[in-house]
């Protein structure tokens, strides 16, 4: 008889049958070779090593292809991959050469140094590459794209002036389309469904609130008159959640989720209230700048809402069944229909004078289209329209916070009006943040799962930005008008300095105190899904009680399997 043999299993193995083993990750757009540097010197590294590292971003899955000699000379993580740098240079000819051609065709308006295409195209380029570094950090791009424009407008390097009035007007309402129906396309329908009087009720009733507030707080401190009043109520009360969803993914990726339905409820909260923004701005717009009568003003309002939504159901519906589903061209015919719709409603309607219907055509048109679509197989993750509007948004972002920027000139800056400004803004946040924390009351969430949302709610950023500059282009610079609309938009432009990065900041400090701690969280798999575009739908919906008791089961199958493994063995 051969002797017993004891199976031997060391620390490591023990730790990989208990789910305790660390699980590398690799950078998918970094090199095989990158990918080797990065295991071995990331736990003694230096800030400077840290930094480089961080520069280099996930984008892919398949390894990067590099010349012998690029590692040589051009080593990781102090250099970008061959990938990344072929990038660059791809995109750099095609932006010269598209710049070459405008210029031919529309000669001194593009030429540098005081063209107006070109002061826009580089502002639009710097602000992308500060909105960039200051991603690196904690707090969103797009601090960094308006502090660009902030500094160019002040340090002379270029000069938005009045004579940019048209053409930024034009560029606001093209933004302003990708930011509608890329809320509408990033809704749940099923959830929207199964939360629709919560969405409601904590959609509409802070916003009244906010606005509210800041709509007679304006009128009497920083004294405009009661129509210019409310259009800055609006604006302000809108709000910009996609701020904080870095923070939320930091959040959960160390295990803390939030409860069922939160982040549906973010964003659908979040749609509600800016298209509600923008549909009353642009009633209100309507009756101050344009000549119509009583009656006219009377019924505006109704006919923008019924128009506005009959329009988005009916172009919905006709996105969702044209072109047919086995179209082998059937995703750019659908991105197509749907961008050329938005267009046509939100201008549409600022020339026939019903400025509110195009905003709500273009959520509503977002949403039917994207119903019909995920009954015929597109998933609501996985949506190749909201991935390509998503690219959209990349080009409009950095244009639109750096125009908002470089619209502050510090030097005319009325150091009374900035103070009672950021008063009006404080205040406006936190009566919101309370009305949201009492209105959430009968809701499936808990005290402090209601603080978390309602701090999540406070951030200020797309709509003011678009929306912002609207009346300085719409009255005579000199006029006590101009000075109203200017008043309007250093107290937007300050609502975005103000509640970014406090709002990022809160997230992440309050976070792990305010919500619950998954005990064994799970990562989203993104090789698994058609693309790689992040959502918030990736955030954990979990259940505290159901979370318990599948890690009670789990721990339970590990220790009986890791006893069998531990067992004598006789040959």
């Amino acid at each position: 008889m051969n002797p017993p043999r004891i199976q031997v299993f060391s620390c490591a193995s023990i730790k990989k049958a208990n789910g305790e083993a660390k699980i590398k990750k690799y950078a998918g757009s970094d090199s095989l070779d990158s990918n080797a540097y990065a295991e071995t010197d990331n736990e003694n590294s230096s800030w400077w090593y840290t930094f480089f590292v961080k520069c280099h971003s996930d984008d892919d899955d398949k390894p990067s292809w590099e010349p012998e000699f690029w590692q040589k000379y051009c080593p990781h993580p102090f250099f970008p991959t061959y990938r990344q740098c072929s990038r660059i240079i791809s995109l750099g000819l095609i932006g010269g050469f598209a710049w070459c051609t405008l210029y031919a065709i529309v000669g001194e308006t593009a030429a540098p140094p005081d063209g107006q295409l070109f002061q826009l195209i580089l502002l639009s380029i710097c602000a992308h590459f500060g909105g960039w570094l200051i991603s690196l950090t904690t707090l969103p791009a797009l601090v960094g794209m308006l502090s660009t424009g902030l500094v160019f407008q002040n340090a002379g390097i270029i000069n938005i002036n009045e004579s940019f009035t048209e053409i930024i007007n034009e560029l606001s309402h093209v933004a302003l389309v990708v930011i509608l129906i890329r809320a509408g396309l990033d809704l749940d329908p099923p959830a929207l469904h199964r939360l629709k009087y919560t969405v409601i009720k904590l959609s509409l009733i802070p916003w009244v609130t906010e606005a509210a507030t800041v709509t007679v707080l304006s009128k009497f401190l920083l004294d405009i008159p009661w129509d210019y009043a409310v259009l800055l109520g609006t604006i302000v009360a809108a709000v910009a959640p996609a701020v904080v969803v870095p923070c939320l993914f930091r959040l959960r990726s160390k295990g803390y989720g939030v409860a069922k339905g939160i982040p549906t409820l973010i964003i659908a909260v979040a749609s509600i209230g800016d298209s509600t923004s923008v549909a009353i701005f642009g009633v209100i717009k309507s009756i101050m700048f344009s000549d119509i009568s009583v009656t006219s003003v009377i019924i505006q309002g109704p006919i923008s809402i019924v128009g506005g939504v009959g329009f988005g159901i009916m172009w919905g519906l006709i996105c969702g069944y044209v072109p047919e589903r086995n179209d082998p061209f059937i995703t750019p015919l659908r991105i197509l229909l749907l961008i050329s719709g938005g267009m046509v409603a939100v201008f549409t309607s600022e020339i026939i004078g019903y400025g509110g219907a195009g905003p709500l055509g273009c959520v509503s048109a977002a949403f039917v289209a994207l119903s019909c679509w995920s009954k015929q197989g597109w998933g609501i993750e996985d949506n190749p329209a909201a991935t390509a509007f998503e690219i959209f948004w990349m080009i409009c972002q950095p244009v639109l916070f750096g125009i908002a920027g470089a619209r502050i000139k510090l030097n005319e800056l009325n150091g009374n009006v900035v103070s009672i400004s950021l008063g009006i803004l404080v205040t406006g946040v936190v009566v919101r943040i309370l009305v949201t924390t009492l209105v959430g009351i009968g809701c499936k969430l808990n005290l402090k799962e209601k603080i978390f949302v309602a701090i999540a709610w406070m951030c200020k950023a797309i709509v003011q930005a678009a929306l912002g500059p609207v009346a300085l282009t719409m009255v005579e610079p000199g006029s006590k008008e101009f000075e109203y609309a200017e008043k309007i938009l250093t107290t937007c432009v300050l609502s975005i300095i103000l509640t970014v990065p406090t709002g990022a900041l809160l997230t992440t400090l309050l976070g792990p105190r305010l919500l619950t701690k998954a005990k064994h969280p799970t990562i989203p798999d993104m090789r698994r899904r058609k693309s790689r575009r992040p959502s918030m739908r990736d955030i954990s919906i979990i259940d505290e009680e159901e979370n318990e008791s599948a890690t009670e089961r789990e721990t339970f199958g590990r220790s009986t399997h890791l006893g069998d493994d531990l067992a004598v063995v006789n040959e």
